[in-house]
């Protein structure tokens, strides 16, 4: 990569980090088998041990795509179909709306069953935060709470999109079933071994014997606070990686290069399935294991997050530029995809404010502060909370916060609107001789900036 590429990715990277405090981030890019790497922050805070390259990150549901990857290997090896219903390998009959739940459709989240958030409660849990205690250490915990999720379907198999972290855990349970190895040993052996991933493991105490490991860190207050990672449970987001392991996972999707599956059975991992139930472009679908958004600066965009709450990934390709961007993160402050498409953008030479995500959240930064009415009379606040807006007007007594959600933008004026008082009323911000001007209902404000 180019210095300077590398530092105006840098630079981007310092600071969304800086202002939402992650503790730390390695990035990682590949582009014709070479990589390059950066890194900002500490793998331990406390001792102001700085990460790098090497330091080994839960990386969540990135996992998936080695999950779906080993299906893949063990089908093109004969030992199984993807077309097999589930239960011909685990001790549950899943069926919903009568019809069986067959292995692509756990793979592609189409089983018809929405979430069961035995993942959400569990990391939660860990952390004191749950509504329930969910005391999951192995997948056949995951199996017993699955046993009743026939009931809770809303569509046929194959019909809608539904992200099921459950389905990933019976998948691992398929893969030891057919292949008589433990899911860690095979994918292990058969996938991260031969890739050159030496650094990447599912063990617990591989990990805790390390000396080169992100501590995990969650947001407490204005400062950080230890977390704690959900072992015991690893098909659908157990893997600790680095980046330097991540990119040379990179180079070989992008290469295609048949030393694990043909390049044909590789390609299946990337074809859309079904369509997503989130827009950024408006064509994103779903494949084995991968998100894949079909027009982002003249390619595809196959690409995966993950996230644990402590511990949070993105990795994404562009098969047709040759080009990979691998992030990883010791908190959940700011979405990795934001990052790790921003760095797409720069290696691939072009803007990355065309990507939506990236324009929408510079623009709700530049319109949050403090606004005033004519002379000052009334006066209103503009907080950014995500991907929304929040207008405060009033005073102690008469309190109004209205919720602004963005709707488009024309020229240099931009357009939100709410449903507050139970109607759909809209708010203009316009941008002009350098001030913010906000027009909502009666009333007109001014952006206030300190001297």
């Amino acid at each position: 990569m180019a210095p300077e590429a590398l530092e105006r990715i840098r630079s981007f990277v310092l600071e969304k980090a800086s202002r939402t405090r992650l503790p730390s981030v390695v990035l990682a890019a590949t582009r014709g088998g070479e990589a390059s790497f950066m890194s900002v922050g500490f793998r331990d805070a406390g001792r102001a041990l700085p990460a790098g390259p090497d330091t080994l990150y839960g990386v969540g549901s990135v996992t998936k795509s080695f999950t779906s990857l080993a299906l893949l290997k063990l089908e093109e090896q004969g030992l199984l179909s993807l077309e097999d219903p589930v239960g011909k390998y685990v001790p549950l009959d899943l069926r919903v709306k009568g019809e069986p739940v067959r292995l692509w459709h756990l793979m592609t989240h189409t089983s018809g069953i929405p979430a069961l958030a035995y993942a959400e409660a569990l990391i939660r849990g860990l952390e004191g935060e749950a509504e329930a205690w969910l005391p999951v250490a192995s997948p056949e915990d995951v199996l017993a709470i699955l046993s009743g999720a026939g009931d809770w379907a809303e569509a046929r198999p194959g019909e809608r999109f539904f992200y099921l972290n459950e389905g990933y855990v019976l998948l691992g349970r398929v893969i030891e079933r057919v292949s008589g190895r433990a899911y860690r040993d095979y994918v292990e052996e058969e996938i991260l071994r031969p890739l050159g991933m030496a650094r990447s493991t599912f063990r617990r105490e591989v990990v805790e014997s390390d000396g080169d490991v992100a501590k995990p860190y969650l947001l407490a207050g204005d400062g950080l606070e230890e977390g704690r990672f959900p072992w015991g449970v690893e098909a659908d987001g157990g893997l600790w990686s680095c980046a330097r392991d991540l990119a040379r996972y990179l180079d070989f999707l992008i290469r295609g290069e048949p030393r694990l599956v043909s390049r044909e059975r590789l390609a299946e991992a990337f074809r859309p399935r079904v369509r997503a139930p989130w827009s950024v472009y408006g064509d994103e679908s779903y494949g084995y294991g991968w998100i894949i958004t079909e027009r982002f600066y003249g390619g595809r965009l196959v690409s995966h997050g993950g996230s644990v709450l402590v511990y949070t990934a993105w990795v994404g390709f562009q098969p047709e530029k040759g080009v990979g961007v691998a992030v990883l993160a010791n908190g959940s402050g700011y979405p990795l995809s934001n990052l790790g498409m921003y760095a797409l953008a720069v290696l691939l030479g072009e803007d990355p404010l065309e990507i939506p995500s990236l324009r929408v959240g510079e623009l709700l930064d530049r319109l949050s502060g403090d606004y005033a009415g004519f002379r000052g009379f009334f006066k209103a606040r503009v907080k950014r909370l995500g991907y929304v807006l929040l207008l405060e007007m009033g005073g102690k007594y008469s309190a109004v916060t209205v919720p602004l959600f963005y709707e488009k933008s024309e020229g240099g004026r931009h357009y939100f609107y709410t449903g507050a008082g139970g109607m759909k009323t809209y708010a203009e911000f316009r941008e002009e001789g350098g001030r913010v001007v906000l027009l909502y209902e009666r009333y007109k404000f001014v952006k206030q900036y300190s001297p």
